[in-house]
């Protein structure tokens, strides 16, 4: 049974790891889905872990599924129904091309049998809405060094974005304009400008094109960096202050729990 508020629990919001703070991207929400399923959720509980019932990924890249092998591994006799990974295809192809193959890791799609799962694949594309119970979650257009997409999440009491791994990228403004009761917004700033050519190439955002690229946003939700390189942390969020000061951007932290 879900609470009457959806809540969003971050597990992991760096761009690395190290020390008990840092682990990589995944939100829990309310107990049963995962956005993104990197290092953080291998702090879960095995209750918890085994209460996943849905992984929704935005890319292929090893920060971002890292924990679904080992989750799938370490639950699958615990449970009566396969976990969902909901993702692109191209992300669901690399997945099964490159993880789930039997050389770095078991096909849990046919195990204990292709009859009975442990896994199974859900293909999204952008702008597609998925009802899980009183969750709607739309998928969000991203542009990435692979194809990638964000997530909009909300229960009807406001709505949270997350952008997942990006750069600048005009149909996702779009998107986000579209939704009138936004109330958080997560996005990623991965270098600092000292880097900018790096963040450019890499498809990712950096102070100075954070703040060009919130100047597209109409609402003024909360916004929140997240996947900010480990070794640049405190110079990314001195200079997201610099840059960006109208919209007042905070540095996500692991363990933050949004409640909508």
């Amino acid at each position: 049974m879900m609470s009457s508020h959806m809540k969003v629990r971050v597990l992991g919001c760096s761009g690395g790891i190290g020390g008990v703070n840092l682990r990589t991207t995944s939100m829990l929400v309310d107990r049963d889905i995962l956005i993104d399923a990197g290092t953080g959720v291998g702090d879960l509980s095995l209750a918890e872990l085994a209460s996943v019932d849905h992984i929704f990924l935005t890319h292929s890249h090893l920060d971002h599924i890292a924990s679904i092998p080992f989750l799938v591994d370490t639950v699958g006799d615990m449970r009566e129904a396969p976990i969902t990974v909901w993702a692109l295809q191209a992300t669901i192809d690399a997945l099964r091309q490159n993880i789930f193959n039997w050389v770095i890791w078991p096909d849990f799609s046919s195990i204990p049998s292709a009859e009975s799962p442990s896994l199974v694949f859900r293909p999204v594309e952008v702008g597609q809405v998925v009802d899980i119970g009183s969750r709607r979650l739309t998928v969000l257009p991203a542009n990435h060094v692979v194809p990638a997409v964000g997530y909009a999440i909300g229960a009807g009491a406001g709505t949270f974005a997350y952008t997942g791994d990006t750069t600048a990228h005009a149909p996702l403004w779009a998107a986000l304009n579209r939704i009138a009761d936004l109330r958080y917004l997560v996005i990623e700033t991965a270098f600092s400008d000292i880097d900018a050519d790096l963040a450019e190439r890499s498809r990712h955002i950096n102070p100075s094109m954070l703040a060009r690229e919130l100047e597209h946003l109409r609402a003024r939700p909360e916004v929140y960096i997240t996947h900010l390189k480990p070794s640049q942390i405190d110079l990314i969020m001195h200079e997201v202050s610099l840059r960006a000061a109208d919209f007042s951007p905070r540095m996500l932290r692991g363990n933050q729990v949004f409640t909508l």
